[in-house]
């Protein structure tokens, strides 16, 4: 952006225009500082900007265009229609991941039919993303969160409480982090599962590098909750696992050696194969 916006006002459809960022994103970071809709910087482009705050946008543009997720600098990121809080202790909420949460209701539906309280766990939680909208879209649930981070809990149990849901949280690795024979009749995690050295981190470097790889080819978090998880699953439990769009045949693969029936891969709205469950016997 041009010169400075401290020693003089500017008008909101300069800033926008001056920032170099696609439009929605632009008017994203201006509304909340000017405390007014987005759709306001569209019917007043003319109107005028404080000079504070047309210094913290320059601010905010200058870490969006280096790079750092929009919903980092918003502190919020929507996901299955609710606002959700984020930092960058956690990955920012996936559109791909709803498709989780989707096929994960219609198996906890299933259960419903035979269970009054179906229990549930969300292994490696996050921003508590799954969980929550779990936990509100099937109120009947039992809903439990693992996470081995404490940032990553924290952040989870404040979305939960902001949005109403009622969870329990605990703190550690995988099925490690869960009482002492506990069984779910529902399993779901998307564990990290890029592979070290994937062209595609290189553009993720904002967020928690422990949440997107598990330094080696990608499968090692995979392999352990799948061989697992019948432990922890009631006879006819569900897995659910988010993965690659390329590791389809592999995780089926694990789910058979682990003894799983029933097993498939569901493409998400862009047709990449990014899901695949399984029944224990």
């Amino acid at each position: 952006m041009n010169g400075t916006v401290t020693a003089t006002f500017m008008t909101a459809g300069e800033l926008l225009a001056d920032s170099g960022l696609p439009p929605l994103e632009a008017r994203a970071l201006l509304a909340p500082l000017l405390g007014v809709p987005r759709e306001s910087l569209i019917a007043t482009p003319a109107q005028t900007v404080p000079g504070a705050s047309g210094a913290a946008f320059v601010a905010l543009v200058a870490r969006r265009r280096a790079g750092e997720p929009l919903a980092y600098l918003l502190g919020h990121r929507e996901f299955y229609g609710r606002p959700f809080r984020v930092t960058p202790d956690v990955l920012v909420p996936r559109p791909e991941t709803e498709l989780l949460v989707g096929c994960a209701l219609a198996v906890l539906r299933t259960h419903l039919r035979t269970h009054a309280a179906p229990r549930v766990v969300d292994l490696g939680t996050g921003s508590g993303c799954i969980a929550v909208s779990l936990a509100l879209e099937c109120p009947a649930a039992r809903v439990h969160a693992s996470d081995r981070s404490e940032a990553a809990l924290r952040i989870a149990a404040d979305n939960a409480a902001a949005l109403g849901a009622t969870l329990s949280f605990y703190r550690g690795d995988w099925f490690d982090a869960l009482p002492v024979g506990a069984r779910f009749e529902v399993v779901v995690s998307n564990p990290p599962y890029v592979a070290a050295g994937d062209p595609h981190l290189a553009s993720l470097t904002h967020e928690p590098a422990i949440a997107l790889t598990d330094g080696g080819d990608g499968l090692a978090c995979l392999r352990r909750i799948v061989a697992q998880a019948p432990a922890w699953l009631e006879s006819g439990g569900t897995l659910l696992v988010e993965h690659g769009f390329d590791q389809g045949p592999a995780v089926r693969r694990l789910f058979e050696a682990a003894g799983f029936e029933a097993t498939a891969t569901a493409a998400d709205l862009q047709g990449h194969p990014r899901l695949t469950q399984g029944r224990r016997p």
